[in-house]
């Protein structure tokens, strides 16, 4: 069991009268962090897999959901996005039921956001869970133990369930893609074509850390630029990748429309590929080394709320920073190297915007993934 950063941002809004919605990709570990924080309590537990359960809660009226819920002042709904129609009925909950404590999880924000967004607006409170980051399994392990275990997590990544099982996280991370990545996706979005999904999938974990451009993807895969971009934005709103947009604000020379496409997990990428090979007998390990620190920062800001911006850097002349941070004005750039040999950052981008610009590597990583 991991301590999740969320759960003490999430126990400071229990009773506040709103609703506390939890969504992120499936085996993230939100049942068991929001059991968690209702253990020793008496809840009402609804299954929304199970259908008798979603037969219940599909257009229920308010007599129907007050002998549903009964006694309890607590109830927790788990993969709320199975029920159509479910944001009517949280919001008659909220409304009606003001000594419940809602809980919702969601595995996926295709059909839950679209559901939730506007009956519940100003009704809830909403987080975003990941895998374990490297703070958590930081504190669980311990500093000595986790840094002999960062080649594994740039193989296999930080989900709960592969870090549980050592030994066994091929086998782990295929059921996770399988069932999760290729069947919900197509499951829960307008994808008709699942041999499309792979092949894309497939190319966009080859190019992390490089730009990608939608064309190219376009002639790679076999479909149009907006399919490519729909299904993209499927991956995003399922939790498999995510995109970093290019920084520009007033060089002539950089490069303003391209974009960059990172794994939230290394585990899910490697499997993509089918590729588990040692570091040393990788030509990709700049950019597994990127993805995870990437990844890893994205998970910190997201988690602390420290509204920072994310962006990459490049210019015609092909000078490059891999990371670009903004906050409250402040610029603030960041290259990754496994192994740091005498790299001078961009003097043009440090110049052009009063920026500070820092070299992550193999030595200092720690406190860039822990803010």
């Amino acid at each position: 069991m991991f301590d999740r950063t969320l759960e003490k941002t999430i126990k400071k809004k229990i009773n506040s009268g709103k609703a506390i919605v939890l969504v992120g990709a499936r085996q993230v570990g939100k049942t068991t962090l929001i059991r968690n924080l209702l253990q020793e309590k008496k809840f009402l537990f609804l299954d929304a897999d199970d259908p008798a359960t979603r037969s219940l809660l599909q257009n229920p009226s308010t007599e129907q959901l007050r002998t549903i819920i009964g006694q309890h002042n607590i109830v927790f709904l788990d993969e709320a996005q199975r029920i159509s129609g479910i944001g009517l009925t949280l919001k008659i909950i909220t409304d009606q039921f003001k000594q419940v404590q809602l809980f919702v999880s969601g595995s996926s924000s295709f059909d839950l956001g679209n559901e939730l967004n506007e009956p519940l607006t100003g009704r809830k409170w909403e987080y975003e869970l990941f895998p374990i980051s490297w703070e958590e399994y930081e504190d669980k392990i311990g500093v000595v133990k986790s840094e002999q275990q960062l080649e594994n997590r740039l193989l296999y990544g930080f989900y709960p369930e592969v870090i549980n099982n050592q030994g066994n996280e091929r086998e782990v991370l295929k059921n996770l893609v399988n069932s999760y990545l290729y069947r919900d996706i197509l499951a829960f979005s307008t994808i008709r074509k699942p041999e499309v999904l792979e092949k894309l999938v497939q190319a966009l974990a080859l190019q992390i850390g490089s730009e990608v451009n939608y064309n190219d993807l376009c002639k790679l895969v076999g479909i149009n630029k907006i399919t490519v971009q729909n299904y993209i934005d499927i991956l995003e709103k399922g939790y498999v990748v995510f995109r970093l947009n290019s920084f520009s604000q007033n060089i002539r020379t950089e490069i303003k429309q391209n974009r960059k496409i990172y794994f939230y997990d290394n585990g899910i990428r490697n499997m993509v590929l089918g590729n588990f090979n040692p570091l040393d007998l990788r030509v990709d390990k700049g950019a597994l080394w990127e993805n995870f620190l990437v990844s890893e920062r994205r998970k910190q800001h997201l988690y602390k709320d420290t509204f920072t911006k994310m962006y990459f850097w490049r210019t015609k002349q092909q000078q490059e920073v891999d990371l670009v941070e903004e906050t409250s004005g402040q610029i603030t750039g960041f290259e990754f190297k496994w192994n740091t040999k005498n790299y001078k950052f961009p003097q043009n981008f440090i110049e052009s915007y009063q920026a500070k610009g820092s070299v992550i590597d193999r030595k200092n990583f720690r406190d860039f993934v822990q803010i």
